[in-house]
């Protein structure tokens, strides 16, 4: 399509010389203008990605892919409940859990927290917890008085393992003078990170029998936390559990109809951003139309020269074509690869800025998750630098019809 010719010419008026660099100097801006568009909007795709699926991983990983409840009632045949949910195909694990809020309290720190209880075994095979144990052991997690807590709570309780801690429990026994809180004096036997500021700061964990007993459920649980094999599948799975158990009082509650709406609400967010990125794409576009119209109208009489010597109009197009498309090619590659290379050291780069200002750049207690998160999808890649492609390419059409449609006889008798 485009020969040597038009090759040749086109690279000697992309090069500036003397009373020609204003042109160059806007198209240099034009070519800045689009590689940080293009590396600004991989990078946000990649960020938002990366808390997307962050927030979908902690939310199953921590919250089950559905739960099995008795609302306001406590399941009291949930062995055998929990057998029936473990032969439905898909199901991978079932976590039987008593839940209860508390009042715990640590020397001079006393917090809100929610009371989870669990089986030492069902404890060893959550790995969304089981692996991010920071002190102690899973054998010391047995007895009246062990108990796991997450490393936020930790650090601000000042409490690691062996500490003491108390509990406080609003639901008591009925006395004539009221009814009395529980409260129990408890020993920290381990310590875990979920990396997930909600859950280590605000979570305790007890073995199941010791929680029974201090809830006051008698043999019963609070939920059943199921896990399957396809979570983006899981209705299907949602539906048989419910047929397995065949019991009204049962209510199975999946993440779609829990949590669906928190991530939907990321997917509009990251919708939205890649529009309002995309114009900082178009902005740098028209700066290339800027660029080239005034190129065009410095090469007027080149134009004409070219036209008289036989050049086609055709010719002269593809030059203009190529002078506009190179700065859109050049930028979309330096951004491209500027917006990858960020993306994947984007934590690195993030301790390097926080150690060089002093300042806490990304704080998990606001955002949630412990670490920034990036995730490059590689489909999302190409269509930037296609889409960056496509502008630069629209931006050179219509000066380079302009060029082509210039008279010579005209140029020359003005010149």
């Amino acid at each position: 399509m485009f020969g040597r010719f038009e090759r040749t010419v086109a690279l000697r008026y992309l090069r500036a010389r003397k009373g020609e660099r204003f042109a160059s100097v806007i198209a240099l801006f034009s070519l800045v203008g689009i590689s940080l568009g293009v590396a600004t909007l991989i990078i946000v795709m990649a960020v938002m990605n990366g808390f997307k699926a962050d927030l979908m991983g902690r939310i199953l990983g921590l919250h089950g892919d559905l739960n099995v409840y008795a609302y306001g009632q406590v399941i009291r045949d949930y062995k055998d409940d929990a057998a029936l949910i473990r032969r439905v195909p898909g199901v991978t694990q079932v976590l039987p859990m008593t839940q209860g809020t508390v009042l715990a309290e640590a020397g001079r720190y006393s917090t809100g927290a929610m009371l989870e209880g669990l089986a030492q075994e069902d404890l060893r095979n959550w790995k969304a917890l089981s692996d991010g144990i920071m002190e102690g052991s899973l054998d010391e997690f047995q007895g009246d008085s062990a108990v796991a807590v997450g490393v936020t709570l930790a650090e601000r309780a000042g409490l690691h393992v062996g500490s003491s801690l108390t509990i406080l429990s609003p639901n008591g026994q009925a006395t004539p003078f009221g009814t009395m809180p529980r409260v129990r004096k408890l020993h920290v036997a381990l310590v875990f990170d979920a990396n997930w500021n909600d859950y280590n700061s605000n979570i305790i964990l007890m073995p199941l029998a010791a929680s029974q007993k201090f809830l006051m459920m008698g043999d019963g649980v609070s939920l059943m936390q199921v896990s399957t094999s396809d979570p983006l599948n899981v209705r299907p799975v949602s539906r048989q559990i419910t047929e397995a158990l065949n019991d009204p009082r049962l209510q199975v509650l999946d993440w779609t109809q829990s949590a669906n709406g928190f991530l939907d609400a990321v997917t509009v967010e990251q919708n939205v951003m890649f529009l309002i990125l995309t114009l900082i794409i178009l902005v740098a576009a028209f700066n290339v139309i800027s660029s080239l119209i005034m190129m065009v109208k410095d090469k007027t009489r080149d134009i004409a020269v070219l036209r008289t010597f036989g050049a086609s109009r055709g010719s002269v197009m593809r030059i203009f074509l190529m002078c506009g498309a190179s700065v859109g090619v050049v930028g979309t590659v330096v951004g491209t690869g500027l917006g990858i290379c960020f993306a994947l050291n984007i934590e690195r780069i993030r301790h390097v800025l926080e150690s060089l200002t002093g300042t806490d750049l990304f704080n998990p207690e606001v955002y949630f998750l412990a670490r920034l998160p990036a995730r490059l999808v590689w489909s999302q890649v190409v269509e930037v630098a296609v889409l960056s492609l496509a502008l630069s390419l629209l931006a050179t059409l219509y000066p380079s019809w302009r060029a082509a449609k210039t008279d010579p006889v005209e140029a020359l008798r003005h010149e």
